[in-house]
């Protein structure tokens, strides 16, 4: 049975990857035991120039990876709340891996609620 109280995490980090899948930037990866909401995913393009940007789902479920966002060019010194008012539901070993043109341009914030789930590992 999933627990109705949850905990929360935030995460960021510098996209160093310029490649997808398995070698992209690991944002976030939900926890065996666990099922999680995603409440915010915020992309910030630090330089001054516009870049692409890319965020992938990868679903332990069936080991595939699928794009959220795909070559979104993000203008220089912007934002972008790449899941707008929208919430994303997932499972213990799923991941937001994220990757850009250009290594270390862009920064990438998640918040999540946790869910204890036993039967998810």
């Amino acid at each position: 049975m999933v627990s109705k109280t949850y905990s929360t995490s935030t995460e960021s980090l510098t996209v160093s990857a310029t490649a997808g899948g398995a070698s992209g930037s690991v944002l976030y990866t939900v926890p065996n035991n666990y099922d999680a909401t995603i409440d915010m995913l915020f992309i910030s393009n630090n330089n001054t120039a516009s870049k692409k940007v890319y965020v992938q789902f990868y679903h332990k479920d069936n080991t595939t990876y699928y794009f959220l966002v795909k070559a979104h060019s993000l203008a220089g010194n912007a934002a972008y709340n790449v899941l707008e008012s929208s919430h994303m539901h997932l499972h213990a070993g799923d991941k937001i891996v994220v990757y850009g043109e250009t290594t270390n341009v862009f920064e990438a914030t998640i918040s999540v609620k946790q869910f204890y789930n036993p039967s998810r590992t």
